[in-house]
């Protein structure tokens, strides 16, 4: 008779099949209360993203249009995905990790959790902070024009504007996180990030101007900055964990050396 071993942590593929299923069908409810939530509340927070539009109307022509019959109500369903996917994110993020984490090691699945723990409320703090920032951004940039001009602008054009600043400062949050937990499970190590600088930052800029206005450089300057800067956070605190590891190893061979001596 022959005993087969089924290493710890191992799972059948239709095991995975359900889990899957199972984790996704979970996220997919959150999701769905939260867009339903953000639907409820997408008139409150229509009310805070016009509010720079009714402060700049008190000194000159300034207010949202919208420019299909359907419009009023696509720009209401769009509040209410972002509002449910930002909503939702403490449940996906936990149901995703939930699925990733059993074919990790006991220090991977801390390190995972650990990066769970701090980029939600970074996150959410982000976009928390995109909020209160996006009326100074509509202020500056509107004042360009002389007082005598009119301010019509699309409502769909200009709710796009400020959601995509509040997801980009959102990951900007995120973005240092990521890269210290990538440096602590050793997928990436500080010289590797130190070397490449040149090209985070290229990509960086291409993604600010991905998430603003094409024509608008002040704004993408705006996301650009903050998110370089918290690059060279993560950069110096990936340096200081690799020079740690590097003291580490440099010091356990002398000591198992004297060890053997004493024996």
């Amino acid at each position: 008779m022959t005993t087969t071993t089924v290493a710890r942590g191992t799972m059948p593929l239709a095991d995975h099949l359900r889990e899957a299923r199972r984790r996704g069908t979970r996220a997919a409810v959150a999701l769905l209360v939260g867009v339903i939530a953000g639907y409820l509340l997408s008139d409150q927070i229509l009310d805070i993203l016009r509010a720079p539009i009714e402060k700049l109307a008190a000194t000159r022509e300034a207010s949202l249009n919208y420019d299909t019959v359907t419009g009023a109500f696509d720009l209401k369903l769009k509040i209410a995905i972002f509002t449910g996917v930002v909503l939702s994110s403490p449940v996906w993020l936990l149901e995703l990790f939930a699925f990733v984490t059993p074919g990790l090691t006991r220090r991977e699945r801390r390190h995972t959790y650990g990066f769970l723990a701090a980029a939600v409320p970074l996150f959410v703090a982000g976009c928390a902070f995109g909020f209160v920032l996006f009326p100074h951004m509509v202020q500056m940039l509107t004042g360009f024009s002389s007082d005598q001009d009119s301010t019509i602008l699309t409502a769909s054009y200009y709710v796009d504007f400020v959601l995509r600043i509040v997801l980009a400062i959102g990951i900007a949050f995120v973005l240092p996180v990521f890269m210290v937990m990538l440096n602590l499970l050793g997928l990436l190590s500080a010289r590797t990030l130190g070397r490449s600088w040149r090209v985070i930052v290229v990509v960086i800029v291409l993604f600010s101007a991905l998430v603003t206005p094409a024509a608008d450089v002040l704004s993408m300057f705006l996301v650009a900055m903050p998110m370089s800067a918290l690059f060279g956070a993560a950069l110096l605190i990936t340096q200081l964990h690799d020079r740690r590891q590097t003291r580490r190893a440099l010091t356990a061979p002398s000591t198992g050396s004297d060890l053997s001596q004493k024996r």
